[in-house]
């Protein structure tokens, strides 16, 4: 700065220099905008996806609640624990696939909405779809597990005496 008001002094002496900024301070405050609607972006999808487990796991631990006496009778029946866990799975993965299929198809027509907010990357990217249905599908299947241990561990005799 003090080299630069040299030079601008020697250039014109009646010329006094500004407010003397780098470039990243005047990007930072030129795009702080974009970065706060990103980050309320990513806490808003954040919680999104912890109230899509939430209600995932609801449903699934209200499935399993309901029957669990057909459970408890294909234990007395002898159905393996792994089996129980095998159906209780497969109800809430294609429960999944079809909210992930849904998803997909609003987000893609949606998606137009939210272009301007991205910086270099299109609102139908593949690859950012994909990383999100991964991520829900790992979350689905952990709000999908909890119930059908629960189920696993399903006391036949007790059940049935019900």
């Amino acid at each position: 700065m003090p080299a630069l008001a040299r030079e601008i002094h020697a250039v014109d002496a009646s010329l006094a220099p500004g407010e003397v900024v780098t470039m990243r301070t005047q990007i930072d405050s030129m795009s702080w905008q974009q970065r706060a609607a990103v980050i309320l972006l990513a806490i808003f999808g954040g919680l999104a996806l912890v109230l899509a487990a939430i209600g995932l796991y609801g449903v699934m631990s209200y499935a399993v609640s309901q029957s669990t006496r057909e459970l408890g009778l294909r234990m007395a029946l002898g159905a393996e624990a792994s089996h129980l866990l095998r159906l209780v799975m497969s109800q809430g993965l294609a429960l999944t696939a079809g909210g992930l299929a849904l998803g997909a198809a609003v987000a893609l027509g949606l998606g137009g909405l939210m272009g301007n907010l991205l910086f270099k990357i299109s609102p139908r990217d593949p690859q950012t779809f994909g990383s999100a249905m991964a991520v829900m599908a790992i979350v689905a299947l952990a709000a999908c597990l909890l119930p059908a241990l629960r189920a696993m561990r399903t006391d036949p005799g007790r059940v049935l005496r019900q």
